[in-house]
């Protein structure tokens, strides 16, 4: 297939220059990456963004696919010696998928069927002659057609039943035809299994006990949660057009010949009865079943971009920096697990403390926990927000001097990092309550640095993550995770392995050689010197280089975003203002007098030339927000001291398309609804709040039976 075709063809698709994706498409096939392509290829693809080049690979891979789905098909027909001239055409115009399978339907080999069965009896020109319906009477067109296991003439016309059945199914028209009614007019049903009526584990789904709406309204959530129901065999869903007789009726009207007397023909009456049965036994199965797995497709596309949105914003999450940090994980019976971090988040210390009952050693927690405080020069302290979050904040904060701030920081998947191949690689000889407190204060430090670690399901910003195409959620993911770690930039001289590996043309084998070698020869100097680095060659140093940061390196530039093929460039635009780099760089005056169009090439453009005057004057700079301590309330410590009315702050933990939840120190998170966000219609709750935004909530309502929250952003003045 002809590349310039499919550059044409995702261009209409997306609305984009073709000129653009026809770059966009050579840069991929030569191994560029997203991030790459999207910052210093801007003249090449029109200054595309990450979303468009990312959504011109999956096309492409869509096309692709596609177009070797087409091959098969037409090897398949061929062989069968069907095809035509007419057919071959059909096939080579067709770029919808599920047009090419309505053209291939007829032609697909099939287990064993009815109508095969019939045909194999020899009753296809029987089948021919009832459609036909010109014959008055059948009785004598059926007598050579009782021959072997065809005893009787009802079995004769039961088989050509059969056949015409399973034409009237694999009809283009009459699958058009139904699948039109289903789009407009389908409604999905959920039904409880009676026999789980009163079970305990199906009381989570009681909502959808009785639950019916149309199939175009059902938001992704609802049928997730459906879905999850009858997987777990508590519910039964079905989905049906509104009107079965009505698709009959349209059937009848395309397959049975008009009668011209008040009585239809025995023909016409045995087609009627055949469209009866393709509708019931073939068709309406076929196309529910196609509805039920697109439906379930688009369901999966959408809370897979709420997670990919959550987790981008929990990736960005502001980092308070190299501090030495104290980390605390809370617990009552078990204590608390102090561990002591220098500003590299590298283990000093750790014990354990008992500030809290049953154990209830206060004092002497009191003692440890100051003395820690100044041997190890604490700037600050992050809890993690799981069980005695609370009472060990109250207990550290009268602790503390005004000097080292407090900060709660979420636990999730904390506990899946402990227990992974990463941590105990790099804590061998400490249990898992010890690396769990680690990464509790490294996420306070760097989020993006430790979080990467974890796989991103188990971080608790998704929804129904375990239930959607799991090879779709990981692509979509992984690509989330890559933006994100090379917007921000990577120390090479800091950075463990597994952050290494999504920088931009790296993985898990180039990063670790990159450790390996900082181990052995010490810190990078410069940029340059990654070229040393084993298996590290020109096609990846070009990918990866400008996302490294090499800070104190002898050239600034090295601790930028500028990319090394565009240093002559710099150095030209210093030497031209007769100054140095440094100088450059550190004087505004000095870059105001600089005039980017004069720089302009065939290779180099103004996008290009203003991000490198942005990155000369903020070098290295850090896209995420800066990092702010949050307080809860001091009137609510458990779901029973809330009051409908009461107006408290919290914290936004989780997004999805039906509201945000959003704890407030009770253990329990209470969910903003979306219909509570704004006293305007909005469509996703992103519009309003993102994730980890401290916000004030009214209490609308508390279930304390189910332990749900029901809380108000709007209602707040």
């Amino acid at each position: 297939m002809d590349t310039s075709f499919i550059a044409r063809h995702i261009a209409q698709q997306l609305g984009l220059s073709a000129e653009a994706v026809a770059n966009t498409l050579a840069l991929l096939d030569e191994g560029c990456t997203i991030p790459f392509i999207s910052r210093y290829r801007k003249e090449r693809t029109g200054a595309l963004d990450e979303v468009q080049i990312a959504a011109i690979s999956e096309a492409s891979q869509e096309l692709r696919e596609l177009i070797k789905r087409k091959e098969t098909v037409v090897k398949t027909i061929t062989a069968q010696q069907k095809m035509t001239p007419q057919l071959q055409q059909r096939i080579d115009d067709c770029w919808d998928a599920t047009q090419l399978e309505d053209i291939y339907q007829p032609f697909k080999p099939r287990r064993h069927t009815r109508a095969q069965v019939a045909r194999q009896q020899g009753l296809e020109p029987l089948a021919q002659l009832i459609l036909l319906q010109t014959e008055p009477s059948l009785e004598r067109a059926v007598r050579p057609f009782l021959v072997g296991d065809v005893k009787t003439e009802a079995d004769a016309l039961k088989g050509a039943q059969d056949i015409i059945a399973e034409m009237v199914s694999d009809d283009e028209r009459s699958r058009q035809q139904l699948r039109g009614a289903y789009r407009r007019t389908a409604i999905i049903t959920s039904r409880v299994v009676k026999a789980r009526q009163a079970d305990d584990q199906a009381a989570k789904f009681s909502d959808y006990f009785d639950w019916h709406e149309p199939l175009r309204r059902c938001s992704s959530h609802r049928l997730l949660a459906m879905r999850r129901g009858e997987a777990e065999g508590i519910l039964r869903l079905s989905i049906d057009p509104a009107d079965d007789q009505e698709c009959i009726d349209r059937l009848k009207r395309q397959w049975v010949r008009p009668s011209r007397s008040s009585r239809p023909s025995q023909s016409a009456q045995l087609v009627a009865e055949a469209v009866d049965d393709a509708y019931k036994r073939l068709l309406k199965p076929s196309i529910e079943t196609e509805f039920y797995n697109q439906s379930k497709a688009d369901a999966d596309a959408e809370a897979i971009r709420v997670f990919a949105t959550n987790l981008r914003q929990l990736l960005l999450g502001a980092p308070l920096g190299p501090r030495r940090v104290m980390a605390i994980d809370p617990g009552f019976r078990t204590g608390c697990k102090v561990v002591c971090l220098d500003q590299q988040g590298s283990l000093l210390h750790h014990e354990a403390i008992f500030p809290h009952p049953p154990v209830n050693r206060r004092m002497q927690a009191m003692v440890h926990v100051q003395q820690m405080l100044n041997d190890y020069q604490i700037e600050a302290v992050a809890i993690g927000n799981g069980t005695a979050s609370r009472e060990t904040k109250e207990f550290i904060r009268d602790l503390l001097p005004p000097s080292v701030a407090l900060y709660i920081v979420s636990e999730d998947g904390a506990s899946v990092y402990s227990a992974s191949p990463v941590a105990r690689q790099e804590f061998p000889d400490q249990d898992v309550t010890v690396r769990g407190a680690v990464s509790i204060g490294r996420r306070l430090m760097d989020p993006l640095a430790e979080l990467v670690k974890i796989d991103p399901k188990s971080i608790g910003v998704g929804q129904y993550q375990h239930d959607v195409d799991q090879a779709k959620l990981k692509q979509q993911l992984d690509q989330t995770v890559v933006s994100c770690v090379n917007l921000v930039g990577v120390n090479v001289n800091t950075a463990s392995s597994h952050l290494l590996q999504y920088v931009s043309g790296l993985g898990p084998a180039l990063a670790q050689n990159i450790v390996d070698y900082r181990r052995q020869h010490g810190p990078f100097t410069s940029r340059s010197q990654l070229t040393r680095v084993p298996r590290l060659g020109p096609a990846a140093f070009q990918q990866c280089a400008a996302f490294l940061r090499i800070p104190g390196s002898a050239n600034p530039l090295d601790n930028s975003a500028v990319h090394p093929e565009r240093y002559a460039l710099v150095e030209r635009m210093a030497a031209d203002q007769h100054c140095t780099v440094p100088a450059l760089m550190a004087q505004k005056e000095l870059r105001a007098r600089v005039d980017i169009s004069h720089y302009v090439t065939p290779q180099v453009g103004l996008p290009t030339l203003t991000d490198i005057m942005a990155e000369l004057e903020k070098p290295g700079r850090d896209p995420r927000q800066q990092l702010e301590a949050f307080e809860f309330s001091s009137q609510v410590h458990t779901i029973d001291d809330l009051e409908p009315g009461m107006v408290l702050p919290g914290i936004v933990t989780n997004i999805t398309n039906f509201g945000a939840f959003v704890d407030i120190g009770v253990h329990h998170d209470g969910l903003v609804h979306i219909s509570q966000m704004a006293n305007r219609r909005i469509a996703h709750p992103s519009e309003v709040v993102t994730l980890h935004q401290h916000v004030s909530v009214k209490v609308v309502d508390v279930d304390h039976r189910r332990n749900r929250i029901a809380l108000s952003i709007k209602q707040v003045e």
